[in-house]
């Protein structure tokens, strides 16, 4: 049960999957100008890397996929193409602009998975894998289309910090914490981790191949 007005969470709810959508594109959009993509390539890039996750997740919850319900997303996309294309110049200087975007899209997108499913009436775990599946799917669907192992099989911190994000929205939930509270503290935990891995080279234990 939310502590907020209908509408108003249903703003939020909105409000995060926008800016998720815009981290996600320019986060795409920039990889793919990385790879020297034309400019149709990187909006298509950028735009599949935006909704990738949240279509997936609305297919497996019987629900029309968000992008189709407005041309929002679409337009967020074309936004994302304008920055990248007139601050090129700038955010080539900045090496880590792509990763800082794509954190911001991993983890507005997983708290508006985890909010879409616990709207649907399923249980948390399925929330939370959810969750997991609208941060990181976008991610694994750029890295296919630019040839690059899938960063999710990568020794890095990726779909565990959804997944930690995911425990925590679930945890302060049943606190009866405020709705905000609960998205910004779930936003910056994943965004703590995914720096925090990054930064100090934390990482999962690697499986051991047959020698």
């Amino acid at each position: 049960m939310t502590l907020l007005s209908e509408p108003f969470y249903g703003t939020l709810q909105t409000t995060i999957e926008v800016l998720g959508t815009l981290a996600f594109a320019i986060s795409g959009i920039r990889h793919a100008a990385a790879k020297h993509f034309d400019w149709f390539g990187g909006f298509v890039c950028g735009f599949v890397v935006a909704i990738g996750g949240g279509t997936l997740r609305d297919v497996m919850l019987s629900d029309t996929p968000f992008w189709m319900t407005s041309p929002m997303y679409i337009i967020c996309t074309f936004l994302a193409q304008a920055i990248v294309i007139i601050f090129a110049r700038y955010l080539k200087r900045l090496d880590n602009a792509w990763f800082a975007f794509d954190t911001l899209g991993l983890a507005l997108f997983t708290i508006t998975g985890i909010q879409k499913t616990i709207e649907c009436g399923y249980p948390f775990w399925v929330a939370v894998a959810m969750g997991c599946i609208t941060g990181s799917a976008g991610g694994v669907v750029r890295d296919i289309l630019l040839n690059k192992t899938p960063i999710i099989f990568r020794r890095e911190i990726y779909a565990m910090a959804c997944i930690a994000g995911g425990i925590l929205y679930w945890l302060l939930m049943k606190l009866h914490v405020n709705d905000v509270v609960t998205a910004a503290s779930t936003f910056l935990l994943i965004c703590i981790i995914r720096f925090l891995a990054v930064r100090y080279h934390i990482s999962l234990p690697v499986l051991k191949g047959e020698k």
